[in-house]
């Protein structure tokens, strides 16, 4: 029989495994795993896991999941291959939320920037704001380093004199502030509107711009659960170094005889005494932060959980925070319906002694002020009015810093916010193009406020005030109606989407406080309830409301994907205006043209190019409630008749007010391209911006017999603000990969921003000129029409005197100087001595950067991930009042380092003397000469405030999975980090990022605002 004989035909076929993880090390589940020109694919599963069969040993493997960019690996060789998927911010069909819709962000015709969460999560924050520096062009963040305390945001400089600056946030579609009773880990995007076409859609508060936040929501999969834990170390990065009690000793002594004064007793007997006073107050913090949340869902149900706790033990003792919040969000689906909702629940507390006013001084002036000599506490102190015997100043030690030590012990304020905060919404899809929202949103907080004040005193010639209990309770309630319908329809090479609605808010807020003094005591402790007091009850109580209804609309076109336009229209009626100024109407219109998909457009290194430009009017609401209307106090009492016998109850009206009061209007004009370069590589956006204010509230100066009693003056529109400014967003990432794995990115920001005063109507005439004044000034600064805002207006300094010739060419000092005094420049030349006055000032310089710039770099070597974020500024000019008030030569303590002038070493700081009068019987006449050297008003005190500061670095390492499997765990990451490691400027306060003493009209002053901290931070973040 023959034997039969079969050809086969086989091919040899492997198994391959890995897991797929995106740059922060968490496994990502749904990603395509395809072998490149076959037909064998797979998917990642919930953890990230993946097995494929292959076709060849030298399989080409594509990695691809909607957000990431695409990587092909070969798996030539390998039995398992691990992946790590970029994100692709550079995506330009990556959807962004614009304000009740989303849409491609190639179709954005407006100024709207993306910022990535990864960069802000890098860095330890309280609150969103704060990790926003250099993430944004045109985005100016000023921070703080207290806890509990936010930062100032700009977008796109200053448009308000007196009004609140800040801009509005969009968190879930709820109209709320993002401070620091929100995690800031349940974050999943930020968007930063900028222009009127963006911001357009949210009206009447859209003035200041508008950062849209979306949280977190979960995914389609199963559950996956993670958990992370961060420590932090935190300090002060600089501090002033201040005399200590003997070289204190010794300038004083010479300081009381140059002025021919006898020297203090405590410096003519001094015990060895040696205080560091900045390093009792100030000590190392630490900040916890615990996350842990759980995510997952089907095709028809999703949710997303998280728990949080975060706590700030804070730079300066006594001063403390924490936070714990839990967050729900939920979606379901059936059909052509959806509904969820996003729940945030939180609970802050906060812990300081008590501040504010001149009772409660400032740390930062009195850490470095207070005389080295006066220990902390002694027996012999104690007195009646100082039982716990602190060291405060006297006749034998004069200052009036306050010991802020005692102050931390005797009194005590802290505050308790319990806020929950979310939306409920039902979406229909009414037709295919057609869906129609209702979502419902809330927010309520339920405040407590307590402050104490115990038995003591804390510095010289302190009133002695009886023990006190105050406490405050408060609700704020927030509460919105939104019905909108989005529509989507795709004709031919026509698009057209959009969004049309009505919305309505109330907010209020209702308030009781109550206080009693005398607190009973039961040894050292008191007893801390209102009704345990024995003294005067003191009650009060508060509510206030307003209620906004708006009408909105959004139309954006697109016709073959080059030509592109978008409409936006909001109608708000607000009532905290007057009942004939309420409505305000709000639109704005964008055109764009995309270059690149025209036939004759043929560059091939440039594949995306784009034109824009917009105009629109926004709006500003700047009032509180009932400002509109005048008030009367029916409190005074008048006495007629015969025999002044008869009283009867009068009234006077103590609030003069404007009955025309309108919105603040910001009409915008933005020209800007984008650009992909270099086979999308590159990336680049440019816009340039003019924006006018219009009607911006001013108070006129009015007698305060006309109904102003307490009031600066008559609040009204007349204002106008111009800022206008160039922005650049750059981004790099190569699409090459070496072989070693190693891959990076890169993105960076530049702003210029200029504003100027356009006008401020009448306000009088000018003392000095006799002309109509057109400035309004405050403090040292004055903003000016013409010029920009908070400029500093201040007598000019021309050196030193070095002889008495030099004195007499001046004349104008001559009937006060002596050699080594500072020279004035002087501008009103009155040809008499001594005539250096306020009217010699002139503008100094501005406290606005030229520019501002942030840049970060990424990068990516096998298990390590790096993050660096650097932030700088240019060109701004500082007011150090910290320094103006050290070296007042009177109540304070000297800076170690100067070196004064004298005749046989002629230095560059004025000559040592006193700058106040003594009370000894026979002492010579004050020194004039001394005291003009330490006058606030002088250019003395400005410096440059550039500065260039790493402000954040982070090394991170990501577990194998060879070690993982065997731990059982789908991911493990641990990272260390560094955040304000260094900051090069020539400032020689305690930081340049100056928050200022008024945010607007003094925005460059230092007044010892809590400069921001160093922070070291060890962390962990687990998939389980």
């Amino acid at each position: 029989m023959p034997r039969e004989i079969i050809s086969l035909n086989t091919r040899q076929t492997k198994v391959l495994t890995g897991i797929v993880t995106d740059q922060s090390g968490t496994p990502l589940p749904g990603v395509s795993v395809t072998e490149k020109g076959t037909n064998s694919a797979a998917s990642t599963d919930a953890n990230g896991r993946y097995s494929i069969t292959l076709q060849s040993d030298t399989a080409i493997l594509i990695f691809s999941s909607v957000g990431y960019s695409a990587l092909e690996v070969s798996s030539a060789g390998k039995q398992t291959l691990d992946v790590l998927l970029q994100s692709d911010a550079a995506n330009l069909d990556e959807v962004v939320v614009i304000g009740y819709q989303s849409i491609r962000k190639k179709d954005l015709t407006g100024a709207a920037s993306v910022v990535s969460v990864r960069n802000t999560e890098a860095k330890v924050a309280r609150s969103l704001p704060e990790a926003l520096q250099g993430q944004s062009s045109g985005l100016v963040v000023r921070n703080s380093g207290g806890p509990g305390q936010g930062a100032v945001v700009n977008i796109r400089g200053l448009s308000t004199l007196y009004g609140n600056a800040s801009p509005l946030y969009v968190i879930d579609g709820m109209l709320s502030d993002p401070n620091v009773t929100i995690n800031t880990n349940d974050i999943e995007s930020i968007q930063v509107l900028k222009d009127a076409s963006a911001a357009a859609i949210y009206g009447a508060r859209s003035a200041n711009g508008v950062i849209i936040i979306t949280t977190k929501k979960g995914k389609t999969g199963p559950m996956q659960v993670n958990a992370s834990a961060r420590y932090s170390v935190t300090n002060l990065p600089k501090m002033y170094d201040m005399m200590n009690g003997s070289e204190y000793v010794a300038m004083n002594s010479q300081a009381y005889q140059n002025a021919g004064y006898t020297p203090q007793a405590s410096v003519a007997n001094y015990d060895g005494t040696d205080v560091n006073w900045a390093d009792e107050l100030f000590r190392t913090g630490g900040i916890q932060d615990y996350n842990v949340s759980i995510a997952g869902g089907g095709e028809t149900s999703k949710y997303y959980m998280s728990g949080s706790y975060f706590k700030d033990v804070g730079t300066m003792i006594e001063r403390k925070f924490d936070r714990a919040a839990f967050r729900i969000n939920t979606e379901g689906s059936r059909g052509r319906v959806r509904v969820g909702e996003n729940i945030l629940i939180s609970s802050s507390y906060g812990q300081s002694p008590f501040s504010g006013g001149a009772f409660g001084g400032n740390p930062f002036y009195d850490a470095f002020n207070m005389l080295p000599i006066i220990p902390i506490r002694g027996q012999e102190f104690i007195s009646e009015a100082n039982p716990g015997g602190w060291g405060i100043g006297s006749n034998n030690a004069r200052t009036y810093s306050r010991n802020q030590i005692a102050q931390a012990y005797i009194t005590n304020s802290s505050y308790n916010y319990v806020k929950i905060m979310g939306n409920l919404y039902g979406e229909v899809d009414v037709l295919d193009w057609l869906t129609y929202r209702l979502n419902a949103g809330l927010e309520t907080s339920f405040d407590k406020n307590t402050a104490l004040r115990g038995k003591g005193i804390w510095y010289w010639n302190q009133i002695d005030p009886p023990t006190r209990i105050d406490e405050e309770r408060s609700q704020f309630l927030s509460y919105l109606f939104e019905h909108t319908l989005n529509f989507n329809k795709t004709i031919d090479k026509h698009q057209i989407n959009g969004v049309v609605g009505y919305t309505q808010q109330t907010i209020g807020r209702t308030g009781i406080g109550a206080g009693k003094t005398n607190l009973l005591a039961s040894a050292d402790e008191y007893f801390t309830t209102i009704n345990s007091a024995t003294g005067e009850s003191i009650a009060s109580g508060s509510r206030g409301r307003n209620f906004i209804d708006s009408w909105l609309g959004r139309l954006n076109y697109t016709y073959d994907d080059r030509y592109l336009a978008t409409f936006t229209f909001r109608s708000d009626k607000d009532s905290r205006f007057g009942k004939d100024y309420r409505n305000g109407f709000f639109p704005s219109g964008a055109l764009a043209w995309r270059l690149s998909n025209e036939d004759f457009y043929n560059v091939s290194w440039m594949p995306d190019f784009k034109l824009r430009g917009s105009y629109g009017v926004l709006g500003a609401v700047n009032l509180s409630n009932y400002q509109y209307v005048g008030f009367v106090n029916q409190a005074p009492r008048a006495v007629f008749g015969s025999g002044m016998q008869e009283t009867q109850v009068g009234g006077a009206q103590v609030t003069l007010v404007d009955p025309n009061l309108r919105w603040e209007e910001k009409a915008t004009l933005n020209l800007g391209f984008d650009a992909a370069l270099f086979n999308s590589q590159l990336t680049l956006s440019v816009d340039a911006f003019r924006a006018v204010t219009s009607d911006v509230l001013l108070f006129l100066p009015i007698p305060g017999y006309l109904g102003s009693v307490g009031s600066p003056g008559l609040m009204t529109n007349i204002g106008s603000i111009e800022n206008k400014g160039l922005e650049f967003e750059l981004g790099y990432r190569p699409n090459s990969t070496r072989e070693d794995g190693f891959r990076w990115d890169i993105s960076g920001n530049l702003s210029f921003i200029r504003n100027k005063v356009l006008s401020l109507g009448n306000l009088g005439i000018d003392p000095i000129t006799g002309l109509p004044r057109n400035y309004i000034q405050s403090g040292n600064t004055r903003t000016q029409v013409g010029r920009s805002i908070g400029e500093y207006y201040l007598i000019l300094t021309d050196g030193l005197f070095q002889n008495q010739a030099e004195i007499d060419a001046h004349r104008a000092q001559a009937g006060i100087a002596k050699p080594g005094d500072v020279r004035y420049v002087n501008l009103l030349d009155r040809g008499t001595d001594n005539d250096i006055t306020p009217d010699d000032r002139t503008y100094a310089g501005s406290p606005w950067p030229v520019f501002t710039s942030g840049v970060t770099w990424n990068a990516y070597y096998k298990n390590f991930t790096f993050n660096m974020q650097l932030y700088g500024v240019v060109g701004t000019k500082l007011y150090n009042d910290l320094r103006r008030d050290f070296d007042g030569m009177g109540y304070s303590n000297y800076r170690r380092g100067i070196v004064p002038w004298t005749a046989e070493n002629p230095t560059d700081f004025p000559r040592l003397g006193v700058s106040y009068t003594s009370n000894t019987a026979g002492d010579p006449s004050v020194d004039q000469g001394i005291i003009s050297n330490v006058r606030g008003d002088t250019d003395r005190w400005l410096e440059n405030g550039s500065y260039l500061r790493l402000s954040n670095v982070q090394l991170g390492y990501n577990m194998p999975q060879r070690i993982l499997k065997h731990l059982h765990i789908p991911s493990l990451q641990v990272y260390v980090s560094g955040q304000n490691l260094f900051t090069l400027t020539n400032y020689t306060g305690l930081d340049p990022d100056v928050v200022g003493a008024n945010a607007n009209l003094e925005p460059g002053v230092d007044v010892g605002a809590w400069p921001p901290n160093r922070i070291f931070s060890f962390g962990i973040s687990l998939g389980l």
